[in-house]
């Protein structure tokens, strides 16, 4: 999991460093091609049964919401300062509170709805009012906020999938579609790069896919619960670059903002472990 926070950071660096000349539909069209490349030795082996699947229009959209939902975080992280930025992508786990009780029909009780809440209150904090009456808010604020939502449905739509499908299916279906979906967006913003900023945008795509293969395993190895503090450590690792590399410096209005979004969706995920282990020991048989 600190590996994974690492990579993160790494990878938004990347992002806002090559940002003037690379849009961020161009840097998504590398990040996919690179997933696909990674990818490729599994398709290759399984080929049909690597994309058997009964539900595509669930698939499909996933990886439309995920796409345009990295193009808009690659946007967010070019333009505003990384800690800003890193602060309000938190905000997915928030829309998981109501996505879960719509689509997937899960039974959302009154303190995950009241951390949600709590939650949306330290974004506002983030975007607050200034002395003039206007929010401290712009596209590349709202292209974070719609990313964080758009994520939140791919991880809702991964829920659903599970039920019936495998991880590779999964993960096949999605750098397929992404790199195909990707594509319109490089075409209109395409430039040839120089050699050094090639090697660049395919480290980013590289590391990326390691950040997302650090990230699984972390949580697949180690409790939920306990794993989901340190995934936060990567805002230190982002405000720590954007303050030595970029010269940010995180305002107060930031980092209160940033403590209660985090403190928020941190009690959300550790309640929701919290009800997931005592399903498992009311559905355990007795001894």
């Amino acid at each position: 999991m600190l590996a994974s926070a690492a990579t993160f950071a790494v990878m938004t660096t990347l992002i806002k460093f090559l940002g003037d000349d690379y849009p961020a539909a161009l840097q998504t069209f590398y990040r996919q091609a690179a997933g696909l490349v990674v990818l490729a030795p599994i398709i290759i082996r399984h080929r049909g049964a690597a994309f058997a699947t009964h539900r595509p229009g669930i698939l499909i959209f996933r990886a439309l919401a995920g796409t345009i939902g990295m193009i808009l975080s690659f946007y967010a992280f070019q333009k505003m300062p990384l800690a800003d930025a890193n602060a309000l992508s938190f905000t997915r786990t928030l829309w998981l509170v109501p996505l879960a009780a719509l689509v997937v029909r899960e039974k959302v009780g009154p303190l995950r709805i009241g951390a949600a809440v709590f939650g949306f209150i330290g974004v506002v904090v983030m975007i607050r009012p200034s002395v003039g009456g206007d929010f401290a808010i712009g596209l590349p604020a709202l292209a974070m906020l719609a990313s964080a939502f758009l994520f939140a449905f791919t991880v809702t739509g991964m829920k659903v999938l599970t039920r019936d499908h495998s991880t590779t299916v999964i993960l096949v279906w999605s750098a397929v579609l992404g790199f195909v979906l990707s594509i319109p967006g490089a075409i209109f913003t395409w430039r040839l790069p120089t050699l050094p900023d090639f090697l660049l945008l395919a480290a980013m795509g590289a590391i990326a896919t390691a950040n997302q293969a650090c990230y699984i395993k972390g949580m697949s190895l180690g409790d939920a619960g306990a794993m989901a503090p340190i995934d936060y450590t990567r805002l230190v690792f982002t405000a720590a670059i954007g303050f030595f590399v970029f010269h940010e410096v995180p305002g107060a209005w930031t980092l209160a903002g940033a403590a209660i979004v985090v403190a928020s969706t941190l009690f959300i995920t550790l309640r929701e472990q919290q009800l997931a282990r005592s399903a498992r020991l009311t559905a355990e048989p007795d001894a």
